[in-house]
């Protein structure tokens, strides 16, 4: 715009002295150097101002991208502090499955009510204790007789088996999905005897064991709970 009134400045000084007898004179500059030097001042500030422009578009696209980019890391690193959080929480829900999938342990004897004598038979028979005084898990079906091991790990057993004095012994075998591991055995003709034995074994999910009455034996359990079966967890692995 300065520019613009300058030239306008000039032509109307060209004008007045073109004419012979002016109206009314027109203000000139009387130096027309100093209308040049005004116009090359306007024309560098306008090129300062075209310039001071483009550096902040620059400086204002610069900054949109740095700001972009620490959106996107902010983002990203928000994404990352989500997933280890998840695997966190999986990590502490798994640990608390593990650990009450790992509180296993149960005790039982063979009579529910009453004296009970089981045997003489001709095979080995599977026994059911039936009395349960604890079974945390329920690893252990008191109408089966089997314990089912939830998880791998070491798992200890102790049996305890006893009978009146008769002709024939009472024995129990420990049972592995179906394989003899240890037995118990005791034998006399009069009075009450007792025996007893463990062991601790590895199990993978799924493994069942069980006592079996040893064939041609028996086996006796009253409201005292004198044949028991019991086996709890040690550790997982």
């Amino acid at each position: 715009m300065e520019s613009v009134s300058v030239w306008c400045a000039l032509l109307l000084c060209s004008l007045s002295g073109a004419e012979l007898v002016p109206e009314q004179p027109q203000p000139c500059p009387t130096d027309l150097h100093a209308v040049l030097r005004e116009m090359i001042r306007i024309q560098v500030q306008d090129s300062k101002l075209t310039e001071l422009q483009k550096q902040t578009s620059e400086q204002l696209k610069e900054l949109q991208k740095q700001t972009s980019e620490q959106l996107r890391s902010q983002a990203t690193e928000l994404n990352s502090v989500k997933a280890r959080t998840n695997e966190t929480e999986n990590q502490v829900a798994s640990l608390k499955r593990e650990r009450e999938v790992g509180q296993v342990a149960f005790s039982a004897s063979l009579s529910a009510a009453g004296s009970v004598t089981l045997g003489p038979f001709n095979t080995h028979t599977n026994l059911v204790f039936k009395y349960v005084v604890s079974n945390i898990g329920n690893a252990y079906n008191p109408n089966t007789g089997f314990f089912i091991a939830p998880v791998r790990g070491a798992y200890h057993f102790e049996f305890y088996i006893g009978a009146h004095g008769s002709s024939h012994a009472s024995a129990a075998g420990l049972t592995k999905n179906g394989q003899h591991i240890f037995i118990a055995y005791e034998h006399q003709t009069n009075g009450y005897g007792s025996s007893s034995n463990g062991a601790t074994l590895l199990l993978e999910p799924g493994d069942v064991v069980f006592l079996r009455l040893w064939s041609n034996t028996r086996i006796f359990d009253n409201d005292y709970h004198h044949s028991t079966f019991s086996g709890h967890l040690l550790f997982s692995m």
